[in-house]
This record gives structure tokens, C-alpha cells and sequence, in this order.
């Protein structure tokens, strides 16, 4: 038999702080337990000596100390590890958290501070009706995002009062997710997949969640542009190593909120981490081809990706085009549209389904791989030599190019014959000056081999720059992919040339443009706003006929044709350099950047890469490639496991396939992005 002067010294006293929302100060309350008490039994206790007659399922309890959640309510007191001078805090899991959209809107909802942000991140999106969540990811803004903004409050004496959509009833706040329906693949559309209203039937899926028809339409429609000194007083990274400072406050997607400091209604920005965009498709992501749309049209404004001034013009034109149908009545009177016969329609998409192409092309796609040839302009860059292009015969097959001195020799030796797999292609493209050229950045054992190919015409243009990229990634001109790519290679041409139409001029007279608020502020300063208006209104007869869709689509398609797009930057020393580089992460590639002159160094393919782990006693990223080749970094702009989650990422995005369930595999996820192996 136990005395009870036993019991008592085999328990002890645990101090426990209440976090409750009707009181506007925490409660110590003092509970006796003993180290085989399990952390359900602590919370039983808890709330029987609390006596407040609510629902407490969503509290849970917070190691302040260990900065963890004691979440495995099965576990012993002992087995976590708790013991008397452990600060304990019972405090709900979901809680409020304000969100920056793409296009700039603040959102306040509900959001899990307990789960993995992999997992925060997916019921968000799907609060906010955007599919495929795992491209994107939550960011803590910098600094810098706020320095100029608030330089501006203080000027101003009255303070601006920000309209926030408020989704507080989301059904995250409950841990519920929305109606499996929205994610079906065999559900009615949802949007118009023409201006992306919402379809006749979209609002039944939406009975359970806060996005109303009206909430749906300010994700689904762009916003009216930012006034020109709003633009100005925005943050623009000037440099390559400004813009890898942007890079630094991705969170970690394998721990919680809470675990990572973030405090209740903290603003963070959600944004597409990973620019791998997979189904995007008209009749379902409304959302998200706007908040994709907006997060290019910023990226391009603020000059976080570099284009040329006459590419600035074309998405001046867009955004021009979108702006206006985004705000004509036609598009927002969603009562007027009229109601369309959705079995008809589903039976029409069944029918061309069912139908498909004509078997004898896709047989000769299967068993041929087409073969480019013609005569081609080609310059090697060398020392003390002037940029003098000399024409050859090239044939591009496979993933291979090879030039001859002329056409009859092509059954010879050729002069060289390169493999483009892995290799860099930029467009060297002036429109106006008829010249079509493409770079390639070849990867050597030393670095970098360069050459330049001159083309005569825009679509001897298009035919190469798009067996150029393909061969880059790996695949041939028989992929089903090659045709689209051309056309849109041509498409972007056709918008890069200007017509001078004779009614530009008589339409400025009446015009509804501030063209400032459409190109980057470097650019308007080089010209006055009559001749930017000119300009911008000249290429806009390009596009002038297109639909709102279409048109953010086309946008969305000409950021991705950018060079630089889906590159995103850190400040690195590599292992054995003196000195710092930027290394460029992409979606199947990283690329060691020189961080003086922005040249690419060398490049190394996703494809090539072995293994990759974290060092996480000397914070080294270290990577081992084909061949026994290794490289190892440091990151001095961000955290290691950062850029290690970048890689494993892109790695996990690479494996999805239309094929497979919208539903994810987090644990391969957590596994490629851990950095643990």
C-alpha cells in the first residue's frame, strides 16, 4: 500500500496558461500531475478545473520553451520530455492570420498554427478556390517590403484605412475542408471560361464556404491599377543581390506557424513559390490565373524580372486590355449572363473527347522524330573579334545540332555537332529590326560554351528557338508539346509588331489611359506620357480582340517566354571560392551566376543530381551530380534549408501527372524537402 505522503512526491505541480478568447488576459491555472499522466489526461484536467461550459476541441497545448505543440495527446508527460518548469500554453490552433494576395489584396482568415504549412497552405487554397497549392507558399515580407511605404506614412497625416476581405467563417477555422466537389474532375465547370465569371451553378459549391459571389469576383478580376506614385513609392530590387533578399522569408512547408514565430494576426504574403504552373485551365481556376496574372504584372513592374523595352510595351498592352474589360459592366453583370444547357455542353466536351486527333498523325508522331534543316547564321564569341556571323548548314535532330559548311556535305563530318540538353536558350529578338536570334549557354566541364544562331524570318524563328527549348529539357520535336510552342513563339512575335494604325492618333484625343500606371517607372521616365500612350495603344491593336481569359493567359505565356522567368535568387559561397556568387534556382535546373556581371557561370540539371542533403553542423547544401561530380554551398541571403527546399520541390512537382488524383503524396513532399537524408 502507497501512503499518501508516496503519491504526492510522485507528482508534482505544472503551471498551465489559458489563452482564452473571451478574456482579454491569460490564467495561470496550477494542476498536480505525474510524469505517466498523458497529455489528453492534462487537458481533461484542465478543462474540468477551467469550468466554462464550451467546445475547447480546437485547443491544444504549446511548449513555450521547447517551442513545440505537444499534439500526440497519447504520450506521457515523461515522454515529451515536460517536467515542472515547463511553460505550457493552452491556446486554440487555428487562429487569425492576414494574407497579401498577388494582386495586393489583404485577406483575413482563420488558419491552422499547429499543422505543417504544406498543409496550412492547402486549406487555405482551398478557402480561397485555388487549386494545385503546392505551387504555392507562404512568405514573411522583408524589411525592405515596408521601408518606402512607411518613408510615405509619414507625410501623410490622415492614415489610410485598407479594405480588407474578411473570410473569418472559413471553413479552416473548424478543420474542415471544402466540398471535395470544387477538386472533381468530372464536375460541371465552375467558371466562364471565357471572361471568368462564375458558371450559372459555381455558387452552390460554395453553400459551406465564406467566398460569396461578390468575394469570388474580387480573387477572380484584377484589380484597378496602382497610381503611378503608388508604383513609385513601391520596393524595386536594383540588383541581382536585392533581389535574392527577396527570396529569404519563404517559410519552412515542414513545421508550423507557431513553431516558426509567426504571431496571430502577423500579415504574410501568400505567393506562387514554384513556377510550375501544371493544368492550369480555364473552367476551374478563374482565381488562379488572376492571382497568377497579377503576381507576373508586379514582377514585371517592379522590375523583379528583366525585359526589354519593347516586351514592357506588349504587357503594358495586356494589362491595358485586362484592365479595361476587367471593369466594363458586361463582364461584373453576372445576372445577365445567360444560362447555358450544362448537359449540352458536357456532352459536346465528351464528344470532341471521344473523337481526338486523326489516328494517322499520332502514329506518325509515335514512330518519326522530325528533323530540322536550313542554312543558319552563326557567331562563336572570341576574344579581339567582332560580332561577324558566318552562314553554315545546320540540322537539328533528337536533342542534337550540327552544321556543315554547306548543304552537300551534310552526309559527312560535320564541322560540330553540340547536345543542347541542359543548355541555357535566350531570345535575341528585336522585331522592328528584323533580327531573330538565339543564344545558347552550352555546359562544359569548365562552364559555359557560347553561340549565337541567326534566323532569316519569324517562323524559321520559331520552328528553331522551339526545338532549341525542347532539346534543352531533354525531349524532341516529336513531343506533343513542340507544334503548341511554335505557335506561341509566332503569337509573341505578332504582338511584338507595331502597327501604325492611322486611328491610334485621333483615339488619344478621348483616351482612358494613365500609361504610367502600365510600365515600370525606369520606363516611363525615358519617354512623355503622350508618346507612352502612343505606344502602348499602337501594340494594343494586337491584341485588342482577345477575351479576358485569354488575354491573362497570353500574359502568363509571356513572362514565361522572359529569360530570366522562374529563376529565383540566393547569395551563396561556394565551397573553395574566395569570393560571393548568386545561384539561380529553377524549376529543372540551378545555375551559379557570377555576382559582379550576372553572367552564368555553369549550369547543372535536376536530371543529373544523385543525392542532396544539408550539412547542418557547417549550414552546407551539398550536392552530389553524375559522373562523381559534387559542389557544396553556403547561403548567405537565407537559411540552408531554404534553398534545399527549393530542389527537392521543383524535384516533387516533377512527378505529378493528369493521370494521377488531385490528392498529393505530403510525405514524399516532406521526404525530397527535409533535408534530413
Amino acid at each position: 500500500m502507497l501512503s499518501s505522503t508516496d503519491f504526492t512526491s510522485a507528482s508534482w505541480e505544472l503551471v498551465v496558461r489559458v489563452d482564452h478568447p473571451n478574456e482579454e488576459q491569460q490564467k495561470d491555472i496550477t494542476l498536480r500531475v505525474s510524469g505517466d499522466l498523458h497529455v489528453g489526461g492534462v487537458m481533461l484536467k484542465l478543462v474540468e478545473q477551467i469550468n466554462i461550459s464550451q467546445d475547447w476541441s480546437d485547443f491544444a497545448l504549446w511548449w513555450e520553451q521547447k517551442h513545440c505543440w505537444l499534439l500526440k495527446t497519447h504520450w506521457t508527460l515523461d515522454k515529451y520530455g515536460v517536467q515542472a518548469d515547463a511553460k505550457l500554453l493552452f491556446t486554440p490552433q487555428h487562429k487569425m492570420l492576414r494574407l497579401r494576395l498577388p494582386n495586393l489584396k489583404m485577406v483575413r482568415l482563420r488558419v491552422s498554427f499547429s499543422a505543417v504549412v504544406f498543409k496550412a497552405v492547402s486549406d487555405i487554397c482551398k478557402t480561397l478556390n485555388i487549386r494545385r497549392s503546392e505551387e504555392l507558399s507562404l512568405l514573411k515580407p522583408s524589411g525592405d517590403y515596408f521601408k518606402k511605404k512607411k518613408k510615405k506614412d509619414k507625410n501623410n497625416k490622415e492614415p489610410i484605412i485598407e479594405d480588407v476581405l474578411n473570410l473569418e467563417s472559413s471553413p479552416t477555422a473548424s478543420g474542415s475542408s471544402v466540398s471535395p466537389g470544387l477538386y472533381s474532375k468530372t464536375m460541371t465547370p465552375i467558371y466562364d471560361p471565357i471572361n471568368g465569371t462564375p458558371a450559372s451553378s459555381t455558387m452552390t459549391w460554395f453553400s459551406d464556404s465564406p467566398l460569396t459571389e461578390q468575394n469570388c469576383s474580387i480573387l477572380a478580376f484584377s484589380q484597378p491599377p496602382q497610381s503611378p506614385e503608388a508604383l513609385a513609392d513601391m520596393y524595386q530590387p536594383r540588383s541581382l543581390v536585392d533581389k535574392a533578399k527577396l527570396n529569404a522569408g519563404w517559410l519552412d512547408s515542414s513545421r508550423s506557424l507557431m513553431e516558426q514565430g509567426i504571431q496571430e494576426d502577423e500579415q504574410l504574403l501568400l505567393r506562387f513559390k514554384y513556377y510550375s504552373f501544371f493544368d492550369l485551365n480555364p473552367k476551374y481556376d478563374a482565381v488562379r490565373i488572376n492571382q497568377l496574372y497579377e503576381q507576373a504584372r508586379w514582377a514585371i513592374l517592379l522590375e523583379e524580372i528583366d525585359c526589354t523595352e519593347e516586351e514592357m510595351l506588349i504587357f503594358a498592352a495586356l494589362q491595358y486590355h485586362i484592365s479595361k474589360l476587367s471593369l466594363s459592366a458586361e463582364t461584373q453583370d453576372f445576372t445577365s449572363e445567360s444560362e447555358v444547357d450544362e448537359i449540352e455542353a458536357a456532352l459536346s466536351n465528351l464528344e470532341v473527347t471521344l473523337e481526338g486527333g486523326k489516328a494517322d498523325s499520332l502514329l506518325e508522331d509515335i514512330t518519326d522524330i522530325p528533323k530540322l534543316a536550313d542554312n543558319l547564321k552563326l557567331f562563336r564569341p572570341k576574344k579581339l573579334l567582332l560580332k561577324a556571323f558566318k552562314q553554315y548548314w545546320f540540322v537539328f535532330k533528337d536533342t542534337s545540332i550540327a552544321y556543315f559548311k554547306n548543304k552537300e556535305l551534310e552526309q559527312g563530318e560535320p564541322v560540330e555537332k553540340l547536345n543542347l540538353r541542359g543548355c541555357e536558350v535566350v531570345p535575341d529578338v528585336n522585331v522592328a529590326g528584323r533580327k531573330f536570334g538565339i543564344k545558347l549557354l552550352i555546359p562544359v566541364a569548365d562552364g559555359m560554351n557560347e553561340m549565337y544562331l541567326r534566323c532569316d524570318h519569324e517562323n524559321q524563328y520559331a520552328q528553331w528557338m522551339a526545338a532549341c527549348m525542347l532539346a534543352s529539357k531533354g525531349k524532341t520535336m516529336a513531343d506533343s508539346s513542340y507544334q503548341p510552342e511554335v505557335l506561341n513563339i509566332l503569337s509573341f512575335l505578332r504582338m511584338k509588331n507595331r502597327n501604325s494604325a492611322s486611328h491610334v492618333a485621333s483615339s488619344l484625343e478621348n483616351m482612358d489611359m494613365n500609361p504610367e500606371c502600365f510600365v515600370s517607372p525606369r520606363c516611363a521616365k525615358k519617354h512623355k506620357s503622350k508618346q507612352l500612350a502612343a505606344r502602348i495603344l499602337e501594340a494594343h491593336q494586337n491584341v485588342a480582340q482577345m477575351p479576358l481569359v485569354e488575354a491573362k493567359l497570353r500574359f502568363i505565356q509571356a513572362w514565361q517566354s522572359l529569360p530570366e522567368f522562374g529563376l529565383t535568387y540566393y547569395l551563396v559561397r561556394f565551397k573553395g571560392s574566395k569570393k560571393d556568387d548568386i545561384l539561380g534556382v529553377s524549376y529543372n535546373r540551378l545555375i551559379k551566376i557570377d555576382a559582379a556581371t550576372g553572367i552564368p557561370v555553369t549550369t547543372w540539371r535536376f536530371t543529373n543530381i544523385k543525392q542532396w542533403n544539408v550539412n547542418w553542423e557547417t549550414r552546407q547544401v551539398v550536392i552530389e551530380f553524375d559522373q562523381n561530380v559534387f559542389t557544396a554551398f553556403t547561403c548567405l541571403s537565407a537559411d540552408c534549408k531554404i534553398v534545399h527546399e527549393y530542389i527537392g520541390g521543383y524535384i516533387f512537382l516533377s512527378t505529378r501527372s493528369k493521370d494521377q488524383n488531385e490528392t498529393l503524396d505530403e510525405d514524399l513532399f516532406h521526404k525530397l524537402t527535409g533535408g534530413q537524408d
